[in-house]
């Protein structure tokens, strides 16, 4: 029977547009229980003991006669052509071919399918094989394998505990099943020979509902009934580990409080509180229940998110629906955020508000999605038709706050500005950068970043090559210094597709006393390696750890951090004693002390910028830019002595934090962005050619960022422009973020790494394609750009790894019919640091 609220669409609190209902109908059978099914443009779901519904959105209902008992369980087939239908109940089960019964009920016989199984048990599930060929049909605590054409039983699979709710087909793997149940674990599966390849351990204290598996990304999503995802890994070497777990509860009230917060306009402001007050945020004194996952199906976004040409750039990204008791969320795979949710009790015109079970297309049609819902208080059974942009765009407008309409590059396009405070900083000896150095101006507009598994060199930014041969003229004096032979060999390139360093080289005490190691950080030639240690010395290491360049010591209080220049000749430390020192590589003294009641807080990081022509440092809740100047002429009566100039140009103020907790900026080449992260979890981004913030980015992590790390590239290697807008955060407890200065987007989420309690580094390779990470279990982690889950893991250490750095290394290849040995440029070489107990660097190569 219809019911009165068929083909409407919903208002309500809801925005309109966004959800309609398009068919309602009262069922004389409970429906409760009951696996529907959605397959544009067809709907399936039980009416009645006997009787089969199959609704269509041109408003024709196929009625389909068969079971005696009631319909438990349905499913749609992989393919349009036929398109299989299969329904299960307790006697029988039973596939259809819906253009022949269309064909018969026009025609005024009765349809007719085809049995393919009978007396299985209670069936929860049922699902057809990527080819159609064969049904899984969950009966109870086994799965039955059977023939999608005639009665017979391929696989009996046999090892769950309880009734099995949920069962998949790997597409890229043949004869695998992946199957979920109420024992709260998950199986793998050989249909073809009934083996069990691999068996989880109890995952959670609820039962598992639902199951998805990823094609794209090779993973495995599970959901349970206290609203909790776990998302594990396929690959063949990663052995099903876990690479993510998401609390949609939580997420769900954070998505609300940054859509909240970051309203640009009071009325939005007020429309996003209600939305969030009566959706997610849980009242004062009132109950709080969890999420029941009760599907989670794949979400077609290509849609959904354009640029200014309305030019989708979300189609190498997996987005995935999660149909809960309350409502619809969609989750981003890569990053492990919700994108948008939709509440039914938002939208009051809606015959139900609180859904026992659901079933979604895959394909969206014209930005729209079909929806079958069943009440789970009532014998009440609706379709609803989503309109996916509207849904997303009306949540995603106010993620982040941009003050200024232009698109956001680290490479500087355009020539200094005459009120740039930069301008104001560069002195007469130091010529302004030209347009040419700046760096060479796209003539396509940027497009957000696409993540390949090989990104080659093109070789465009290498100088070109003006001598063919240089004979030796001069055999006599034919040695050459390891110093100069080192600096020549880096100009070559190491080959941008070689494996990650995990081969374990050499490891070193630095100190003789138990001393945490704070920050650590390579020179731009990768020959010198600096540390800064918490008992106020900084050391300089050559880059093979076989020799202390120099230790450098006057700092009153722990390092810091520690900064190259981009000439290798100098130094900059700071350190809690509130000054920030520049020394001399070939001296110990210092060469500038900034402080003596200049900062009223410790210096959390020094850095200098802008092709050394600033120095950079923060302190509380502002950062400061500093002009750098080194007067290297000498006068008759100090005729050794170098005078060096330094003076505030301006002081930057992060809004609505206490304190400055990490800073990150380009000094490899020219570029006019500075970016901030603060006590109050949100990122700031400054241009200091216009001298002014130009986006914030609210609620970067849980907690707040302690280490932004940018893809600053190589002299080694060469990148595309675009690559250099990327940048990575981490926070304690949050995991590492992966984000794109153009979008102002979280890319991608890594984890795997334990960071629980202490804060542990991260790096990036010169090549742009890995990620380091330390970790509280006493090893390093090592990520790839375009997968979540890491790709290596260094162990085998005493002390927990808290600083991870990347370094271009140099190493000889012996020619016999030479004679001599040629330095060539290999591979990556990583550093990792113990801070807890013995002070110690380890290094690992490939």
């Amino acid at each position: 029977m219809e019911r009165d609220g068929a083909r409407r669409c919903a208002a309500g609190r809801g925005k309109a547009g966004v959800v309609c209902e398009k068919h309602a109908v009262r069922s004389r059978l409970s429906a409760r229980f009951v696996q529907p099914a959605c397959c544009h443009p067809y709907c399936a779901f039980p009416l009645n003991k006997r009787e089969l519904c199959v609704w269509s959105t041109a408003g024709q209902t196929l009625h389909l006669l068969g079971h005696k008992h009631s319909v438990s369980a349905l499913s749609f087939g992989n393919k349009t052509e036929p398109l299989l239908l299969c329904s299960a109940s307790h006697e029988c089960v039973i596939v259809w071919n819906l253009a022949e019964c269309a064909q018969k009920e026009q025609e005024g016989i009765t349809p007719q399918g085809i049995i393919i199984g009978t007396l299985l048990g209670i069936v929860l599930h049922v699902r057809f094989s990527p080819d159609d060929q064969q049904v899984a049909v969950c009966a109870e605590n086994r799965i039955y394998v059977l023939s999608a054409k005639n009665e017979a039983i391929l696989a009996e699979l046999n090892g769950h505990l309880a009734p099995v709710t949920a069962a998949e087909f790997c597409t890229w793997q043949r004869n695998v099943l992946i199957s979920v149940s109420e024992d709260r674990s998950f199986k793998v599966w050989d249909y073809s020979t009934g083996l069990l390849i691999y068996q989880s351990g109890i995952l959670t204290a609820y039962p598992l509902q639902s199951l998805l598996i990823d094609e794209k990304s090779k993973q495995v999503i599970t959901g349970c009934g206290d609203g909790q995802l776990r998302i594990f890994s396929l690959i063949t070497d990663h052995n099903y580990r876990c690479v993510a777990r998401i609390d949609l509860k939580k997420e769900q009230e954070k998505f609300c409080n940054k859509i909240w917060k970051s309203g640009k306009e009071s009325g939005e402001r007020q429309n996003n509180s209600k939305l969030c007050k009566t959706s997610s945020v849980r009242p004062e004194g009132s109950v709080e229940t969890s999420l029941s996952i009760l599907l989670i199906e794949h979400c077609d976004c290509s849609e959904c998110f354009c640029n200014e040409e309305n030019i989708p750039y979300t189609l190498n990204t997996s987005y995935f629906w999660i149909g809960t008791s309350t409502g619809l969320l969609i989750i981003n795979l890569t990053t492990f955020e919700l994108e948008a949710f939709l509440c039914y009790k938002d939208y009051s015109g809606l015959s139900i508000q609180f859904a026992v079970s659901c079933a979604l297309t895959k394909k969206t049609v014209n930005g729209k999605v079909l929806c079958v819902i069943t009440s789970m208080f009532e014998d009440v059974i609706a379709v609803l038709e989503v309109n996916l942009p509207a849904l997303v765009r009306s949540q995603q407008g106010g993620i982040f706050i941009r003050t200024s309409e232009k698109s956001l590059s680290v490479i500087a396009r355009c020539s200094l500005s005459p009120e740039s405070p930069l301008r104001k900083g560069l002195n007469k000896s130091k010529k302004e950068p030209s347009r040419k150095t700046l760096g060479v101006k796209s003539t396509v507009k940027d497009q957000p970043l696409v993540f390949h598994y090989k990104i080659q060199s093109s070789g465009y930014t290498a100088a070109p090559r003006m001598t063919m041969f240089s004979p030796n003229t001069n055999l006599k004096k034919n040695y050459i210094s390891k110093r100069k032979t080192s600096v020549e060999c880096t100009r070559k390139e190491y080959p941008l597709e070689s494996s990650p360093p995990i081969n374990y080289e050499r490891e070193i005490s630095v100190t003789c006393k138990p001393t945490p190691i704070s920050c650590i950080q390579y020179s731009g030639d990768g020959g010198q390696l600096a540390c800064g240690l918490v008992d106020k010395t900084v050391l300089i290491f050559d880059a093979n750890l076989t020799d202390t360049c120099n230790v450098f010591s006057g700092h009153d209080g722990a390092v810091n951090s520690v900064g190259w220049s981009h000439d290798k000749k100098r130094l900059v430390s700071a350190s809690e004693d509130r000054t920030v020192r520049v020394w001399s590589v070939c001296k110990n003294e210092p060469a500038l002390i900034l402080g003596k009641g200049m900062f009223h807080k410790a210096i959390r990081f020094a850095q200098f910028y802008f092709m050394d022509a600033f120095i950079l440092l923060c302190c509380g809740a502002e950062f400061h830019l500093l002009s750098f100047h080194v007067d290297t002429t000498k006068d008759d009566l100090k005729q050794y002595k170098q005078r060096i100039f330094c003076k505030l140009i301006q002081k930057f103020l992060m809004a609505s934090t206490m304190e400055i907790t990490s800073l990150s900026a380009v000094n490899d080449f020219y570029s006019y962005i500075v970016l901030t992260a603060g006590s109050n979890r949100a990122l700031e981004v400054f241009d200091l050619n216009e001298g002014r913030s130009t986006a914030v980015i609210p609620e970067v992590h849980s907690r707040s960022v302690h280490q932004i790390c940018q893809n600053k590239g190589s002299a080694f290697s060469t990148q595309q422009p675009e690559a250099y807008n990327l940048f990575v955060t981490t926070a304690v407890g949050d995991g590492i973020k992966l984000w794109d200065l153009r979008t102002l987007r979280c890319e991608r989420r890594f984890e795997g790494h334990s960071s629980r309690c202490y804060p542990c580094g991260i790096a990036i390779s010169p090549c742009g394609r890995f990620i380091a990470s330390g970790s509280e279990d006493n090893c390093a982690y090592i990520y790839e750009m375009h997968s979540s889950t890491f790709l290596h893991k260094l162990g085998g250490t005493q002390r927990m790894c808290r600083q991870c750095g990347f370094q271009s290394f140099i190493s000889t290849a012996h020619h016999s019919h030479l004679g001599w040995q040629t330095p060539i440029v290999s591979a990556l070489r990583f550093a990792s640091i113990w801070s807890f107990g013995p002070a110690t660097l380890r290094i690992t190569t490939c």
